[in-house]
């Protein structure tokens, strides 16, 4: 009676479910590793930890980069490993928190997706989900463990999130007594992809998606990290620009060309679709070479930079964003990681590839290839919506890791697949492009927008106001049916919440563009609006009739993708064998 008496009050007070709270969690949390019973799962351990500590990770693969993290929040931690096949399998941990709202929450990975992401696990757990993550079936940031393992690659591709998934929720259901409520995702770059993965492959995981820059259509997303080597040749080459100068150098020279596009000069590109950036303003003199100015040669390569890649004539991946040279990540000389063990490890399965002679025919293999649909380029999304799913994507747009024109494109291709007008996607669909954010995070712009724990303000006072904080806004479409329709996001002085404001900004849903009102101060949310984009039919000198013509040309080019046509990946058990559908490697 005591007990019932005293979850009850604590409900009351706190305004949540009774079921969200428990007196006697510190109990069940001590005794909960013997009442597991997951299949083909070992138990790590079960422990109580209370917030503010700050927790280890000795053991953890250094090329993940994560020594240690905060708990926010007091949780109960389960740590297991999961075996998916006799060789494969991945490491699994559940944070569940004494204030349990009745949430449950999956998180991603990023890169090559060996590493499980503790900041989102006390993010997720700090607002009150049972969150779990994955290191999605491998350790470290490294294609290695793919080398003549396709069970490791199935994985990576879709399993270790779904199988994860069902394990986490079977695990919040026998530790809180009862079943979640409404089931989230949160994730960004990798974690984009399976996000997107999982509404097209396995719709009934979960009620709302953050999908946030996501690497779909995969196979060619790494064609095009691939080619730029191609593009600026090694570092002795006549066509190669140091990294340094093209942050020197370039970067201010596209600043200077686009930056007042938008009518203010901040630093901020705020739509670079809109720039056309031309470097022959950096070409030295004839006769007057100096490390203040590029040669033609240079020049020209920096033009094939921003141009998107074709493959057999098709596009296959959009440009690269002008205003990102101040991260160039592509233009070392050097074959980028990913690209290089992708196709030394899961498509040729040969470490001693030469991956620098990598060309059209690896793309088209790779993407022939396509292991158990890694490419994630479906526009069917149906299933998911009619379920009442709600998807909610974003990217920097000044991510110079993965074009921010690849979300816009997606968007496109699920409109077109699923003959939708704009106002029929906004029911359940939506993107976000969020100026001067590089990829998932920091940069220029307002970048802070709830995306993940860096993004949510100061550690101890996060800000989960939905208009300004995309997993709360997420919350409440789903579960109130209030859908955001703009996003404020603030940039803090120095990145630091503690040292106040710099500026905000709306964030606009595509295909809206954020427009200054040309009065007022820019610093400020509410000098600046959303727009609808021009009517191209309005262009002048371009006659409706070829328009139409121009138009339809370039979306055939731009929805051409074989990965498209592959069928969806049907639905699995708790731990689902390899599928036969990829071919051996």
């Amino acid at each position: 009676m005591v007990t019932r008496f005293c979850l009850f009050l604590l409900a009351f007070l706190l305004g949540i479910a009774p079921s969200a709270l428990s007196c006697d969690f510190d109990s069940t949390c001590s005794s909960f590793a013997s009442r597991i019973s997951i299949p083909n799962a070992t138990v790590s351990f079960v422990d109580l930890v209370p917030s503010g500590t700050n927790l280890t990770f000795p053991d953890n693969d250094p090329s993940c980069n994560r020594t240690s993290q905060v708990v926010l929040t007091d949780i109960c931690r389960i740590s297991m490993s999961v075996a998916t096949s006799n060789r494969s399998g991945f490491d699994f941990e559940a944070w569940f928190p004494r204030n349990w709202t009745g949430r449950f929450l999956s998180t991603g990975n990023g890169g090559l997706s060996g590493c499980i992401q503790f900041e989102d696990l006390a993010y997720g757990s700090a607002l009150g989900f049972a969150t779990v993550a994955t290191n999605n079936g491998h350790d470290g940031d490294t294609g290695k463990f793919f080398l003549n393992n396709p069970d490791v690659v199935a994985d990576f591709a879709f399993r270790a999130v779904h199988t994860g998934t069902v394990v986490g929720k079977s695990l919040t259901e026998s530790f809180y007594g009862s079943p979640h409520n409404k089931s989230y995702f949160l994730g960004c770059s990798t974690g984009g992809r399976q996000g997107l993965k999982s509404v097209q492959d396995f719709p009934e995981d979960f009620d709302g998606v953050i999908a946030g820059a996501a690497v779909a259509d995969f196979e060619h997303l790494l064609a095009w990290t691939g080619h730029f080597l191609g593009i600026t040749g090694n570092a002795s080459a006549p066509t190669f620009l140091s990294p340094e100068r093209w942050v020197t150098l370039v970067h201010p020279d596209v600043l200077s060309q686009c930056d007042e596009i938008d009518g203010v000069k901040d630093g901020v590109i705020e739509d670079p679709s809109l720039c056309n950036y031309d470097p022959s303003g950096l070409v030295c003199p004839e006769g007057n070479q100096t490390e203040l100015c590029i040669t033609e040669v240079q020049a020209e390569m920096i033009r094939k930079v921003y141009q998107p890649l074709l493959i057999q004539g098709e596009l296959a991946f959009p440009r690269m964003q002008p205003g990102t040279e101040d991260v160039p990540i592509f233009y070392t000389g050097m074959p980028f990681i990913y690209t290089a063990d992708w196709f030394r490890f899961a498509i040729y399965n040969d470490p001693s590839l030469d991956v620098t002679t990598l060309s059209e025919k690896d793309w088209i293999f790779a993407q022939e290839l396509d292991p158990f649909n890694i490419s994630t380029w479906s526009g069917n999304i149906s299933a998911f919506r009619d379920r009442q799913g709600k998807l909610l994507t974003f990217h920097g747009q000044a991510d110079g890791l993965v074009s921010s024109k690849n979300s816009e494109r997606y968007f496109e291709l699920v409109k077109e697949t699923m003959s939708l007008e704009n106002a029929d996607l906004d029911e359940f669909y939506r993107l976000f492009r969020i100026s001067g954010m590089g990829h998932c995070s920091t940069g220029a712009g307002a970048w802070e927008v709830g995306q993940n724990l860096a993004g949510a303000g100061a550690i101890d006072n996060l800000n989960l106001d939905p208009e300004s904080n995309m997993l709360t806004a997420l919350v409440r479409w789903v579960e109130e049916g209030v859908a955001p329709t703009e996003l404020v996001g603030t940039k803090f002085v120095n990145d630091d919440a503690t040292q106040g404001v710099e500026f905000s900004r709306g964030h606009c849903r595509f295909p809206q563009r954020n427009t200054y009102d040309g009065v007022g101060d820019s610093t400020k949310k509410e000098s600046w609006s959303c727009q609808k984009p021009p009517n191209p039919f309005l262009l002048i000198g371009l006659s409706a009739g070829s328009f139409l013509a121009f138009y339809f040309v370039l979306k055939r080019r731009e929805q051409t993708n074989p990965a498209s046509k592959l069928p969806r990946q049907q639905d699995h058990p708790l731990v689902p064998p390899v599928h036969k559908e990829t071919k051996d490697n």
